[in-house]
């Protein structure tokens, strides 16, 4: 799921840009709405152009991508929750650490880091972390576009799928929960928009591609993971020259049709700009004066009154939100208040802070307020199990 390493409300004029998808710090009002069952996610965008097949950056194999050869044996399965840190992206390597509930550190890797895109030279390409999880396994992205994955008990690093990529081509991507496809879409940003094509392949050599949308325009699709056998994508800027409240962030998610992309149900939008990742428990979206659950089907679960926006992330089960400060994050509705700074959640009941060499990253126990070190470095980048 994704990284900057936050979201920023204000920055300097900004080259390259990447956005977690753990922390969108974006402020609107609330509100949502089921789509018809046979519209496309495009139509409530007005800002983006009508649909046209893009053209392939010029740095860019004119190619959708390739599956790796599949592992002879399956791996086995996974019981138990992982988080996934991830980072940093500054430089010339990232390092991807899964982590248990215990703290410890499960399985790790590194990958180099994909060149941040510019749209011709003149904005940040907005692009999120070069990951996705399934249920049993972590996938990153190298600068070469090739895909690898590990897991906590899958501990080898194996090549799985390569991707386009280039300086002005970036493919984001996010796994199906059984590990078996892939949903991508590959950004070619341009001046003050870009060209994006989405398409769903197998993870096994010999499947089918099957391309079912494209356009071109401010606006792009991030694949961000799978809800119920449904593709989630989050409709998002693809430029910006400075940063802003909500400059960066999903403006809303459609939930699709794998198929052939018809859209079901729309979660956000412009009374309602998501804050933090989406979780299998919804989206959270606030005001300086609430903060509203949405369910996956657009319905208005719950909400709580806000003394000014807070970042803060829902638990999987959607029965309680993190509040996070610079000391502590306290969950609401049960007002339980934990040390740690928290980025993520790894399961209803263990929030996952991240850190640098300046701040620890730690696995906090919200049952018993018990915060334990973890050997990593990076921020939330996702979950396994990973299905929304």
């Amino acid at each position: 799921m994704a990284l900057l390493t936050r979201t920023p409300w204000a920055a300097p004029a900004l080259r390259h840009l990447v956005v977690p998808l753990t922390a969108w710090l974006a402020v609107a009002g609330c509100g949502g709405a089921p789509a018809s069952g046979n519209a496309h996610f495009t139509t409530p965008v007005a800002r983006a152009s009508s649909a046209t097949s893009p053209t392939a950056s010029s740095a860019t194999p004119p190619t959708t991508g390739s599956p790796a050869a599949s592992p002879s044996t399956a791996p086995p399965a996974v019981t138990g929750s992982y988080g996934v840190l991830a980072g940093p992206f500054t430089g010339a390597n990232y390092s991807v650490a899964l982590v248990g509930v215990d703290g410890k550190v499960v399985a790790g890797a590194q990958a180099s880091n994909p060149v941040s895109p510019t749209c011709a030279g003149q904005a940040a390409g907005i692009a999120p972390y070069p990951l996705s999880t399934s249920d049993t396994h972590a996938y990153f992205m190298d600068a070469k576009g090739a895909v690898k994955m590990i897991g906590p008990n899958d501990t080898r690093v194996r090549a799985v799928y390569t991707l386009p990529i280039g300086p002005s081509t970036r493919s984001v991507f996010a796994v199906t929960p059984d590990g078996s496809k892939m949903a991508v879409a590959v950004i070619d940003y341009q001046a003050g928009g870009a060209a994006t094509r989405l398409f769903i392949d197998d993870l096994q050599p010999g499947g089918a591609k099957n391309e079912i949308f494209s356009e071109s325009g401010s606006y792009t699709v991030w694949p961000v993971g799978w809800h119920a056998g449904n593709l989630v994508v989050a409709r998002v800027p693809t430029c910006t020259a400075g940063g802003g409240p909500g400059c960066c962030g999903p403006q809303e998610y459609h939930v699709v049709d794998p198929a052939n992309a018809a859209r079901r149900f729309v979660v956000g939008g412009s009374g309602c700009l998501p804050s933090g990742p989406p979780s299998p428990g919804g989206v959270l979206c606030e005001t300086s004066a609430q903060a509203v659950v949405f369910t996956w089907t657009s319905t208005r679960a719950r909400a709580t009154a806000l003394a000014g926006y807070s970042p803060a992330q829902i638990s999987p089960d959607g029965s309680q939100i993190a509040f996070e400060s610079s000391t502590n994050t306290v969950l609401n509705p049960s007002n339980v208040a934990v040390r740690l700074t928290a980025c993520g959640w790894i399961d209803d009941t263990h929030l996952l802070a991240g850190g640098d060499v300046q701040r620890q990253p730690s696995v906090a126990d919200t049952t018993t307020g018990k915060v334990v070190p973890a050997a990593a470095q990076g921020d939330c980048a996702g979950r396994i199990p990973g299905a929304l």
